[in-house]
């Protein structure tokens, strides 16, 4: 049996029964990319809880870095940057239920598919920026160019590194405010988790009726923290499921994969959005699983797992996680 069978989509799902519906949000249906995550957006899709989504998405860049000669200081315009498809409103959904965003799938797009990685000025984990004020000169600026298929991604002659992908920007829309799309919060937004990738279920707080999906930023690959400020940026055709789990009113985005449960912080500084992680899964294991409090804190000292999603947006983003081995009763 498959793990999906027990995952909490699958037991607590309002769409768990039903036969999914397939819909397609390619661009032509998007037509306009966003930029901020938030509640006054035109949606363009209604969907059902259970329903399937094959989503195509553009890449972080918004297709406008196009060669190793294209420098992002010249064809980017900030900060329209990290496109977002969506809003998509899931019926049933409301303030203090969760969205369940299972994803399915991953495939490069286009006939040719190639990754970008940049270094761009004044971004980054080993740079001067806005947030930590150096007189430093800028890092160089550079673009590097990476054929990526489901195979690989073919780094260098020398270096393949394995074809990991993962859907960098998942959010529902706040209540009030609109956020731009590079900053991660309570909502999800830019969080940039190697493991929201394919096989993974992220747990949303539903903020507005209908939830107001969106999703986008996909990475080929990206190790711990995205230290340079970008990953493999690519278009993606994702292959997304979506559910709604009623009255679970979570504060943070959570995560579930086949052998672990992980609470998501972000804040700045990087401990602040360790300790949110950390207290949500505290919170998680005594709410949900039994657990006395100060139990559950003193073994999380000693078998907890800890996530670097990146380091470099206007705010950090931190997984804890658990086993679910230590979660049976």
């Amino acid at each position: 049996m498959s793990w999906l069978q027990t995952s909490i989509m699958q037991v607590r799902g309002t769409g768990r029964d039903r036969s999914p519906d397939t819909h397609s949000l390619d661009e032509a249906r998007q037509q306009r990319f966003h930029f901020t995550i938030g509640p006054y957006s035109e949606p363009v899709l209604q969907v059902r809880p259970g329903d399937r989504i094959v989503v195509d998405t553009r890449d972080a860049f918004d297709g406008k870095v196009r060669s190793e000669a294209d420098l992002p200081s010249r064809v980017l315009t900030m900060p329209f940057v990290n496109p977002q498809n969506g809003p998509i409103l899931v019926e049933g959904a409301e303030p203090g239920d969760a969205l369940a965003v299972h994803i399915e799938s991953m495939k490069p797009r286009g006939p040719n598919p190639r990754g970008t990685c940049c270094l761009i000025p004044d971004f980054g984990a080993l740079s001067g920026t806005a947030f930590t004020a150096l007189l430093n000169e800028p890092l160089p600026e550079k673009v590097r160019k990476i054929d990526v298929d489901e195979e690989g991604v073919y780094w260098s002659r020398r270096v393949t590194l394995p074809y990991r992908p993962h859907i960098g920007t998942l959010s529902c829309s706040p209540e009030l405010d609109s956020i731009n799309s590079l900053t991660p919060d309570q909502h999800g937004g830019n969080m940039d988790l190697p493991d929201m990738g394919p096989g993974s279920i992220t747990y949303l707080p539903v903020r507005t009726p209908g939830a107001r999906l969106f999703i986008g930023d996909a990475h080929a690959c990206q190790g711990d923290g995205e230290v340079c400020g970008t990953a493999v940026e690519f278009s993606s055709t994702t292959t997304i499921r979506v559910d709604v789990v009623k009255g679970w009113n979570l504060q943070w985005p959570r995560l579930e994969t086949e052998h672990m449960l992980m609470a998501i912080g972000s804040a700045r500084p990087l401990e602040d959005a360790t300790r949110i992680a950390y207290k949500e899964l505290v919170l998680w294991m005594e709410q949900e699983f039994g657990y006395d409090r100060w139990d559950a804190y003193m073994m999380l000292s000693q078998c907890g797992k800890v996530r670097l999603g990146n380091f470099v947006d206007p705010k950090y983003t931190v997984g804890a996680g658990i086993d679910k081995k230590y979660l049976q009763p």
